[in-house]
């Protein structure tokens, strides 16, 4: 595939991982029934998926081999970035961890330690779906950082993507992946 042909496909990747690069999984319509929030949250699920595949996509073309310097866009690794940290604050961190929850009553001082004791370990499928890619998504970003040189701002924004996962817990997978992505910083 030529270079042109590859740069087209990445930045209509770049459009698909921006649709979803701000969606908030976390949905609390008050005055929707169970069947309309279940609906909406399916299509919003259904769209960060979609947006995760495409941050994948987009970073399996940029780690292959042999690619000509003009598919390292750096709009598209922005975008990539942008896409996984708003989604490990706002989507992963509050399902593995319920520190990072939100009460959306607004009530309750608990201590960490009592917000973990009542947080239950059953997680929906497509949210442990979505922790595996973008588990994927950070462990391939430690190997774009091997190849390709990137701007002070992207890698200060990797690099608190990198550490961010150490201070969360029941996100093994994930820390194991930012192991690999803080070593790639530091090579820096």
């Amino acid at each position: 595939i030529s270079a042109d042909k590859t740069v087209k496909v990445l930045n209509i990747l770049e459009k698909n991982i921006q649709d979803g690069s701000k969606l908030s999984t976390l949905l609390n319509h008050n005055n929707d029934t169970e069947d309309e929030e279940r609906l909406w949250r399916d299509l919003i699920m259904e769209r960060v998926t979609k947006s995760a595949d495409a941050c994948l996509t987009a970073i399996n073309i940029m780690t292959s081999p042999n690619m000509p310097k003009a598919v390292y866009i750096e709009d598209v690794i922005e975008r990539v970035i942008q896409y996984t940290k708003f989604h490990l604050q706002n989507t992963l961190y509050p399902q593995y961890d319920p520190v990072y929850r939100v009460d959306p009553h607004g009530g309750g001082l608990l201590s960490s330690k009592a917000k973990r004791a009542k947080c239950s370990t059953h997680k929906q499928r497509v949210i442990v779906m979505l922790y595996n890619k973008v588990c994927d998504i950070v462990n391939s970003l430690s190997e774009l950082l091997e190849i390709q040189l990137l701007t002070d701002t992207t890698i200060l924004q990797v690099s608190s993507m990198g550490i961010t996962p150490f201070f969360v817990e029941n996100v093994s997978e994930l820390q194991l992946c930012a192991i690999k992505l803080v070593t790639a910083v530091s090579t820096f």
